[in-house]
């Protein structure tokens, strides 16, 4: 019997939908339809299936019986039934509430990728009228007005409407932007600018002297990216959004475009960013709204919290305001001592020693100071973009040879060597489970593995995907398994948390932690993550110099005085949030950084 506190959504997914392929299971084995109801409607010539929530009963057969695994029934609490603030159509995804933004602070927003982020900014810039849920005889503006009266958004939307507020939004994919913005960066910057004199702090700020005359078509992902947050912040307008605003950048670039954002707040004006790296999202947020729900179902909205709160509600996975669970582990980061560490195990770990060497190419050289690993260790490479990571794992792998080797006692150790690319591609139309299979057989069919990576990384769902139509997160999953499924000595790997939203670059990390210890295997770890270098890392190698000219990478050191030697150069400290352990950014000049910067203690001051 159905729970009469719950109500029933239907989500027919229209990419996976095909009644033209099936025999319309969903529609012949449904009982309400056999009752002589119609509930579900499919034939063959229906672009996708049709699923009445209202006759709906919730006896999952449709769901188990279709054959592209293209439907979700989802019960919700009745509660949020009168908190639709929009969906789409029919049979699609839904959005409950909305983040509340307040002039003068800057609203962060966390949250699963689907769980409608993107929707609630494109309501807040006024790109999309809400329907609070009905789209078949949408409201108008003062139906939604009186539907928002008495909170904080009935104020929002009535200056919207009144004072005809304008809205600028730094999209999610930056990939698009030339069709937008054709031109040289500076002549683009130039044009926004109008003569106001504004763009030169932008320009050194974001570190895009360098390009400023390279067509916006030519420039790479992290170029593009500091490219689209100066243009944004130049456009004079009364809301700035930003959608993760830190890819592609390193850890000095997003810090900076967080100062470059927050330079941006007046007293009445609103700035609201969606950001996945949560030491970044907590140290350029005032406030948090937390999402919860069903990736591509359906998305909750929190009310406000304060920074510390928010992230800590998002990593515990349960909002003690609505006593809502809507995950059942809860993240912590107490970096515990490692075997690496303690002197009566180190005997039981394999030693290696490689030497220290140089490598040109082009106008580029960068020095490796020699130093070792063991197995079963992690250790991370910390440094800016052009510091020279990418070249060392590459010498590392046997890909590139050195140009100089110093010592003859030390040689380059000869290993089989995975490695995953910064940015995975895969040519042709293959489906996953075929590149699985091509590649990964013996691990794809191994039960350890499947436990320890296929199912946390939610590849399941994907395997009769084609490559081509992943999304940067999907592909990044599947690349990171592909990587893993090899046998090898050491793992390389470049940047994993690269398109993950914030759960599952958590779930990344501690898939790849579980396996280097289970196997007893080395990787080498690219990552500008924090909260996720700081989680898997063993050892640290910091990279120094000048990006794009000259660095040295360092031997590896313990994680306490690596990190603490990067934040100097950073000129930034941590502190531990003393709930997950989190590390969490000092405000620059705030007591707590002027105290650890006065103790020389960068990563973290002991309590």
């Amino acid at each position: 019997m159905a729970d009469p506190r719950s109500t029933r959504i239907a989500i027919v997914n229209p990419y996976k939908c095909q009644p033209k392929k099936c025999k319309q299971e969903c529609k012949q084995r449904c009982p309400v339809n056999q009752m002589g109801k119609i509930c579900v409607e499919a034939n063959s010539a229906s672009r996708v299936a049709f699923i009445s929530e209202e006759l709906c009963i919730g006896c999952g057969i449709c769901v188990r019986k279709c054959p592209f695994n293209a439907i979700q029934i989802i019960n919700l609490p009745r509660s949020l039934d009168k908190e639709t603030t929009h969906r789409y159509s029919a049979n699609t995804f839904k959005l409950h509430r909305l983040p509340v933004p307040r002039p003068g602070q800057v609203l962060g927003l966390v949250g699963k990728n689907g769980m409608g982020k993107s929707t609630a900014l494109k309501i807040l810039s006024g790109k999309l009228k809400p329907n609070l849920g009905s789209f078949g005889n949408p409201p108008d503006w003062q139906e939604i007005l009186a539907y928002f009266r008495g909170s904080e958004l009935q104020n929002y939307f009535t200056r919207f409407l009144e004072e005809k507020l304008r809205a600028i939004i730094k999209p999610q994919n930056i990939d698009c932007i030339h069709k937008v913005l054709s031109g040289s960066v500076i002549e683009v910057l130039d044009g926004i600018d109008g003569g106001r004199g504004l763009k030169e702090k932008l320009i050194d700020e974001l570190q895009l002297n360098p390009v400023l005359n390279r067509n916006v078509k030519d420039l790479s992902g992290g170029e593009l990216q500091r490219f689209s947050i100066a243009a944004a912040a130049l456009y004079k307008k009364d809301i700035y959004m930003f959608d993760e605003p830190s890819s592609y950048l390193d850890v000095k670039q997003r810090l900076k475009a967080a100062q470059v954002i927050r330079s941006l707040l007046r007293p009445d004006n609103f700035v609201i960013v969606v950001e996945h790296d949560l030491s970044v999202l907590d140290y350029m947020s005032d406030f948090i709204c937390c999402l919860y729900g069903k990736p591509g179902a359906y998305g909750v909205v929190t009310l406000p919290f304060s920074v510390r709160e928010g992230i800590n509600v998002f990593l515990s996975g349960f909002i003690p305001t609505e006593n809502m669970r809507f995950r059942d582990e809860s993240f912590t980061f107490k970096v515990v001592e490692t075997p690496q560490e303690r002197a009566e195990e180190i005997q039981a770990y394999a030693r290696y020693r490689y030497p220290t060497m140089t490598k040109t190419r082009g106008d580029f050289k960068l020095k490796v100071v020699g130093g070792e690993f063991t197995d079963s260790q992690i250790v991370v490479m910390l440094g800016e973009n052009g510091t020279g990571k990418t070249t060392f794992i590459k010498m590392l792998s046997g890909q590139l040879r050195p140009d100089e080797v110093e010592g003859d006692d030390v040689k380059i150790p000869k290993f089989k060597v995975s490695y995953k690319e910064q940015m995975p591609r895969f040519k042709g139309e293959e489906i996953v489970l075929n590149l699985l299979t091509e590649n990964i057989s013996g691990s794809l069919y191994d039960p350890q593995f499947v436990s320890d990576v296929i199912k946390p990384l939610e590849i399941e769902q994907l395997k009769n995907r084609e490559v081509k139509n992943l999304s940067g997160g999907e592909l990044q999953r599947v690349a990171l398994a592909l990587c893993l499924g090899k046998p090898a000595n050491i793992y390389l790997i470049d940047e994993p948390s690269a398109f993950l939203d914030s759960e599952l670059r958590i779930v990344a990390s501690k898939v790849i932690k579980r396996f280097i210890m289970h196997r007893k295997k080395t990787a080498f770890v690219v990552e500008h993550d924090f909260i996720m270098a700081t989680y898997l890392a063993d050892r640290v190698i910091v990279y120094e110099g000048q990006p794009s000219v000259e660095c040295v990478a360092q031997a590896s050191q313990p994680l306490s005085t690596g990190m603490n030697r990067f934040l100097s150069h950073l000129d930034i400290t941590f502190r531990r949030d003393p709930t997950n352990y989190r590390p969490r950014i000092n405000k620059l000049n705030s007591t707590k950084d002027r105290e650890q910067k006065a103790a020389g203690s960068y990563y973290y001051l002991d309590d």
